[in-house]
């Protein structure tokens, strides 16, 4: 599960791939140049670094995703809700939420996602 813990450069960085994935290396030093403001070297470095990870995967100058970002969202709101929450979900809800209103059909639609996931 280690591989699923990124920190905010390594995440925005993998966020690039996984929205242009498969891309060549050569594209994706020139996003990260426009979007991060990093040289090369820098996107090379992390790039080697995510693929000993296990996270990317760098063949023949094509880069994709060996892990996909909703694995990684997964982990990183689990460990928010573990950590802050002690594991409560309800918790966590209600603190987000704070005194904010949802209109019906966005209430509607998390009863819905609720329900989804009740044990019979």
């Amino acid at each position: 599960m280690e591989q699923l813990k990124l920190c905010e450069s390594e995440y925005r960085f993998s966020d690039i791939v996984w929205e242009y994935e498969p891309l060549g290396s050569g594209d994706l030093v020139r996003l990260c140049e426009e979007r991060l403001g990093w040289k090369k070297s820098t996107t090379y470095t992390v790039l080697k670094k995510l693929c000993e990870r296990g996270v990317l995967e760098n063949t023949n100058a094509v880069v994709s995703s060996l892990v996909k970002k909703e694995q990684v969202q997964q982990y990183e709101s689990e460990q928010i809700i573990s950590k802050t929450f002690g594991g409560s979900l309800p918790q966590f809800i209600s603190a987000f939420m704070g005194d904010k209103k949802l209109p019906p059909d966005q209430a509607e639609k998390l009863k819905c996602l609720i329900d989804s996931f009740k044990e019979d």
